[in-house]
């Protein structure tokens, strides 16, 4: 049986099944478990299945994402962290991106006392606290506003965003994979690939729940970015795959009482 045979068999029964441990892909498909994890590493790059502990998955396809209240209460302790680990990564005089979401927000609650950086956000929530609470330079994309999620999306949106160069750039999501950053928002797309292009280098920060989602839509590939911040919650065989692409991979441990 020839590889393409074997990884449309693989997602075949996967599709009845919804997952599938290694021990039985090496049964099914008479290999070994070297053969079974090519094959597996082929399929995530390609988006088709995800690795969980002990074996595969299909892909959580997302189609909506919750709005920001909502998203406020998710994995709370690990945004807080991967926030806290993520301000370590800006040098003094940075210009800096802030994507809308609530782990970026994390990061906005450290630069409090930082006046040496120079702030970019498209998030409401975001440019609301840093002008209360800050003094450090402070812009906001402007654009078209999505209200549930409080920011603003779309080709003016990104148009605004070209205009700076950013020394890092911390892009957020709903979804990511082996390929990249999706999207279930074609609005979202222009946003966020502006931020890749405008930024020497590109940080997602995002919690391990976001990963083996799929949105309808791919934003930016996995190689256009310089590091992922993330917690523990990643299964080892992702961050091997992450590291073989040349993506530093930093690794937050919440705190117990946050």
């Amino acid at each position: 049986m020839i590889p393409a045979e074997r990884q449309n068999l693989i997602v075949a029964r996967l599709s009845g099944r919804g997952a599938l441990g290694i021990a039985e892909l090496t049964e099914l498909l008479g290999v070994s478990h070297m053969t079974v994890r090519r094959d597996i590493q082929q399929l995530e790059r390609e988006g088709r299945v995800m690795s969980v502990a002990g074996g595969i998955s299909l892909p959580q396809r997302i189609s909506i994402e919750p709005p920001h209240v909502t998203k406020a209460t998710m994995a709370h302790a690990e945004k807080v962290a991967i926030g806290g680990l993520a301000l370590g990564l800006i040098p003094p005089g940075a210009v800096i991106y802030l994507d809308a979401g609530t782990t970026t927000l994390e990061i906005a609650r450290g630069l409090a006392g930082r006046e040496d950086i120079a702030v970019v956000t498209n998030d409401f929530v975001i440019a609301a606290f840093l002008t209360r609470e800050a003094r450090c330079p402070l812009y906001h994309t402007g654009g078209a506003v999505e209200r549930e999620n409080q920011s603003c999306v779309g080709d003016p949106a990104a148009e605004a965003i070209r205009r700076f160069n950013f020394d890092i750039a911390f892009i957020s999501t709903s979804s990511f994979g082996l390929r990249g950053v999706s999207t279930p928002s074609e609005n979202k797309v222009a946003v966020k690939r502006a931020i890749a292009q405008s930024a020497a280098r590109s940080i997602l920060v995002t919690d391990s729940s976001k990963y083996g989602r799929i949105g309808t839509f791919n934003a930016v590939p996995l190689e256009a970015l310089s590091a992922i911040v993330t917690d523990s919650g990643l299964p080892e065989n992702v961050r091997a795959a992450i590291a073989q692409r040349g993506i530093a991979l930093h690794i937050a441990t919440p705190d117990s009482d946050s």
